[in-house]
């Protein structure tokens, strides 16, 4: 790799960096090339990214970046597990990590804040973006729910009474 395509890495990486709502760190050493397009495919329809780089590529990029605290887990065989959304990336690797013993989440970083192993798990128990919306939203629906309910109840009260006076009228 000559010089600008390693300045082209860095500054890929560093748009990264900057950009992800959080950044899981791992080793991957031993994963099969079928396991790895597996990993990619997991993340891809979480809307998360995995990107393997060198260590030493992905150190500079990190430089003057909110998450450089994970310049410390960059050893060995990395990958990156990447997301604007500050849970899917999270979630996405500690689902592949319970299938794949070979696949060791190392930490990352969620804006400033280093994580450690114990805190990328409590990450990815957090609720997605899209799951936060959803219960906002049911949040604000039920009361409307609740209200259109009360008010059609009398009217269908009023319904079924009337439709039992006319049964027992037809009875008779």
């Amino acid at each position: 790799m000559d010089r600008a395509q390693k300045e082209k890495v860095v500054e890929e990486l560093g748009q990264i960096f900057e950009s992800s709502g959080v950044v899981v760190v791992a080793h991957y050493a031993g994963l099969t090339v079928a396991e790895m397009q597996d990993l990619r495919a997991r993340a891809r329809a979480a809307e998360a990214s995995v990107r393997v780089a060198k260590n030493k590529l992905a150190k500079i990029a990190l430089d003057g970046k909110p998450c450089a605290s994970i310049a410390g887990y960059l050893t060995g065989m990395t990958v990156l597990t990447y997301s604007e959304d500050p849970v899917a990336a999270a979630k996405v690797s500690q689902e592949f990590a319970k299938g794949n013993p070979k696949y060791q989440i190392l930490g990352g970083a969620m804006g400033e804040n280093a994580l450690d192993q114990a805190g990328v798990e409590a990450v990815s128990k957090m609720p997605s973006r899209d799951e936060l919306i959803a219960q906002i939203a049911s949040c604000i629906g039920a009361p409307a729910s609740n209200i259109a309910g009360a008010i059609g109840a009398p009217a269908s009260n009023i319904a079924s009474i009337l439709s039992t006076i006319e049964e027992k009228a037809e009875a008779a």
